[in-house]
């Protein structure tokens, strides 16, 4: 597939997600995701306004879930939601359950990684249950932690080429990554780039980065869609 420019909207109100939205796809965005914090404070609402607003535009639901799979796949498939996100850590059932819904619903579901016990193994794993997509995630708390102790920070670079040469369908980086390491990420063969806290996304107040966000977010996109995919 052609690389693809995701933002994720890690802010916790509809207003300022619409804004941020309707800039980002103006600076040629391909795909919106309502990140996880829009949708702890937005819920189901928060996607129907971003589906409202962005009839064509696909939008994730990074909802990561662990339980009651189809139910919430089912829920925000019908809010207008293209994809949706569920954790290797789950239960594989959970993650039967999600793919199922996905089928029922027209809703593409992307397996996210993140503190599997072996990333490769997890992002198999996910493939094998019959997830779509791989999220190679290192989390949030565990890149910031680690680094306040003072040791190296991992990073979703230290694995990603061997997560895209286990499985076959397309793969995305996510955590802590500078804006020139997501811009690189097709030559790992990782089509799809996610921006997001901290590249354009304040990752301490969950609010929109100041600067010219329009401005970098199309110096991006163009540097992405430039590439073809190793």
């Amino acid at each position: 597939m052609r690389p693809i420019v995701q933002i994720s909207l890690d802010l916790t109100n509809i207003d300022e997600a619409l804004e941020t939205a309707e800039l980002a796809m103006r600076a040629g965005v391909d795909w919106l995701e309502a990140g996880t914090p829009l949708i702890l404070a937005e819920g189901l609402h928060g996607v129907r306004e971003l589906r409202a607003a962005f009839p064509k535009t696909p939008i994730v639901a990074d909802l990561k879930t662990m339980d009651g799979g189809y139910l919430e796949a089912e829920m925000m498939a019908n809010a207008g939601a293209t994809h949706v996100v569920v954790m290797a850590r789950a239960h594989e059932e959970t993650i039967r359950c999600v793919v199922r819904a996905g089928g029922d619903f027209g809703c593409q579901v992307m397996g996210d990684n993140m503190v599997s016990e072996d990333m490769v193994a997890g992002a198999k794993r996910l493939e094998d249950l019959g997830c779509g997509f791989v999220i190679h995630h290192i989390g949030y708390d565990e890149r910031r932690g680690i680094a306040a102790r003072g040791d190296r920070m991992p990073s979703p670079l230290d694995q990603l080429r061997e997560v895209v040469e286990a499985v076959e369908i397309p793969v995305q980086a996510v955590g802590g990554l500078s804006i020139e390491q997501a811009i690189e990420c097709p030559k790992y063969g990782a089509p799809l780039v996610v921006l997001g806290a901290p590249l354009t996304i304040d990752a301490d107040a969950f609010r929109t980065a100041d600067g010219d966000l329009e401005a970098s977010l199309r110096m991006i996109c163009d540097a992405v869609h430039a590439q073809d995919v190793a």
